[in-house]
């Protein structure tokens, strides 16, 4: 099984959190549903969490050591898979899909031996669709584009790229059944881009537009997000950007 992990930022319960969750399961839920039904928490009190209820970094490597003797434990147990952690609102909760639960107390036991000074919640419940894994940790199309978003202006500044440098950003989208091209080309123009030549691949057949802005986190974030919103309004589908290194 593939291991392939990403973060992003959302809100749980109207409050900031970080979520951790691995990627690579999503393409194996039907076969891992079968074998682990149960879904399985260890929920931690974090001891000075900063004050939007995020983890401190004077805390982090006990988290991350914890983290690991989860894991371990997990491993040891034979106890399903890891899937994701949940860092919000002064707590750090690590979630399980599990096949059985008859050692769940032998494993937390063996796992946080060492925290005691922690105050830990455990628990469990039958969850043999994953809901808890879609619908809490695996992100939503928005999220996706975030977590891409900045991906890229990482791998932009990497290169010495100056991200506050206005410069042509190429979008790309996906046309719909039924879409109304010389609509959304027009809406488009409107907000003013510039379309370029047509394409067709696997996924389907699209065009590719342009307008000059900047790739800076927050301002990508807000353009991409508009898109994908506005994309969807007129029958079509956002499929993400690139743009050319700035170094000036």
């Amino acid at each position: 099984m593939q291991e392939y992990w990403e973060i992003y930022m959302k809100p749980v319960d109207g409050k900031p959190a970080s979520v951790l969750f691995n990627a690579g399961v999503s393409m194996e839920i039907e076969e891992l549903k079968h074998l682990n039904p149960t879904v399985a928490f260890v929920k931690v009190k974090l001891k000075q969490p900063k004050k939007d209820g995020l983890l401190h970094p004077d805390e982090a490597d006990e988290i991350a050591y914890l983290e690991d003797k989860l894991e371990a434990g997990i491993l040891k147990f034979r106890l399903g898979k890891y899937v994701g952690r949940i860092i919000s609102d002064g707590y750090v909760t690590f979630i399980y899909y599990v096949p059985f639960t008859y050692n769940w107390q032998e494993f937390l036991d063996y796992a946080t031996d060492e925290h005691g000074h922690y105050e830990i919640q455990s628990g469990y419940q039958e969850d043999s669709a994953w809901n808890f894994y879609r619908r809490l940790l695996y992100p939503n199309a928005k999220e996706w584009q975030i977590i891409q978003n900045h991906k890229t202006c990482d791998a932009l500044k990497a290169q010495g790229d100056k991200l506050h440098t206005p410069r042509a950003i190429e979008h790309r989208l996906y046309w719909g059944e039924g879409c109304d091209k010389e609509r959304l080309r027009n809406v488009l123009e409107q907000e003013g881009f510039k379309i370029l030549t047509p394409f067709e691949d696997d996924k389907g057949s699209g065009v590719s537009f342009f307008r000059i802005d900047t790739p800076f986190y927050s301002d990508i974030d807000e353009l991409t997000l508009h898109l994908i919103d506005l994309l969807e309004a007129n029958g079509a589908t956002y499929d993400g950007w690139e743009t050319s290194v700035v170094k000036r």
